[in-house]
């Protein structure tokens, strides 16, 4: 049987999870999707050393945005594990064979 008091703070961490999960694919999305295909004509007004905004972000931009977000996402799973208290501990334990 479970504890429902366990049960609440697990809840809550997976609820985190997923809003922060929900807020950066729909940054990701609005670079790499919007950026790239949907303000494209707009974008391509402006230049980006030498390149057209719109084809910089279809081409690198959302590439670049998409790995700064993986550590984005690492950073602030560290702080829930923090605050949920389900961080990895600095010491693991040796195995045994």
């Amino acid at each position: 049987m479970s504890n429902p008091p366990q049960k609440k703070p697990h809840r809550d961490y997976w609820r985190a999870n997923l809003s922060l999960l929900a807020k950066l694919l729909s940054i990701w999305f609005m670079v790499s999707f919007g950026c790239s295909i949907l303000w494209i004509d707009w974008l391509d007004q402006f230049s980006f050393y030498g390149f057209k905004l719109g084809f910089w972000f279809a081409h690198q931009g959302a590439i670049l945005v998409f790995v700064v977000l993986i550590f984005v996402y690492a950073w602030r799973m560290k702080a829930l594990d923090r605050q949920f208290d389900v961080a990895d501990s600095d010491h693991h334990p040796e195995k045994t064979s």
